[in-house]
């Protein structure tokens, strides 16, 4: 059995609390949540930082009726142990990945949230990086992403225009997965806007990598917006005149449809 991994200290975003959101997809492991007060994470697929993160919030997917597709409880994370998941889960000792290593996270009691967390599309949701501050007054699953603050005033300033983004979508187009900055759906058409920071998406290598993905996602009926760190803090209106444009070519913004079990 593995030792307990080392607790480090706390890296705050800010003022703000780091959590975590993960995934509940099976109604077992509700249960050894519930009663047993741990979480399990693959140590391959582990997010960066989670030896930061002191709050665990998880998304309930299709399997749990009313509480499906959003976030409602959250708990204080205690302590981080790896072990393998045969350890975790002896009576699946024939699972494909029975002899891989997982981070056990143990938690403190469940706490319900006092308003859930909608996840208002069908999308793909995978680890959330939030705060335990966004947690607590988030309305739908786009309020939780804290990514950067291009990031954020791009989202902010789409959200103000009612044009319904989605943060962090995830696609697949060519045989590869992308994770889109934000995602606009119109009724013409699909619209990926990219906020490039200077750092993340300079150099030849980066600008050949950001071309072979815009290609992909174009010949996947995808349209592509970027944006610079420096037009989007300096001139955020202009940057929305784009998008405006390119949305009112693309038919408007599709009305939202309810979501189906």
């Amino acid at each position: 059995m593995a030792g307990r991994r080392p607790w480090g200290r706390v890296k705050a975003f800010g003022a703000e609390t780091p959590a975590l959101v993960g995934i509940i997809n099976r109604v077992k492991d509700w249960r050894i949540l519930h009663s047993q007060l741990w979480y399990r994470i693959p140590k391959r697929s582990a997010p960066e930082g989670l030896e930061d993160v002191r709050y665990l919030a998880w998304y309930q997917t299709k399997a749990f009726g009313d509480e499906k597709w959003s976030v409602n409880w959250y708990a204080r994370v205690v302590g981080i142990t790896e072990r393998k998941r045969i350890e975790l889960l002896p009576d699946e000792p024939r699972h494909k990945r029975a002899d891989e290593t997982y981070f056990r996270i143990e938690v403190s009691d469940l706490l319900r949230l006092r308003n859930p967390i909608p996840s208002r599309n069908l999308r793909r949701i995978v680890f959330i990086p939030t705060s335990l501050e966004r947690l607590l007054v988030a309305q739908e699953i786009n309020d939780l992403f804290r990514t950067s603050p291009i990031e954020d005033r791009m989202y902010q300033a789409l959200v103000r225009a009612d044009m319904d983004p989605e943060r962090q979508f995830f696609v697949s187009e060519a045989g590869r997965n992308y994770a889109l900055d934000m995602a606009l759906f119109c009724r013409d058409g699909q619209l990926d806007i990219e906020c490039d920071g200077e750092k993340c998406h300079s150099g030849k290598d980066k600008a050949e990598a950001d071309r072979s993905r815009d290609n992909a996602l174009t010949s996947g009926g995808w349209r592509v917006l970027r944006f610079s760190d420096k037009e989007i803090l300096d001139h955020t209106g202009q940057c929305m005149r784009v998008v405006r444009r390119t949305v009112k070519h693309m038919g408007g913004i599709r009305p939202r449809t309810r979501r189906q079990a």
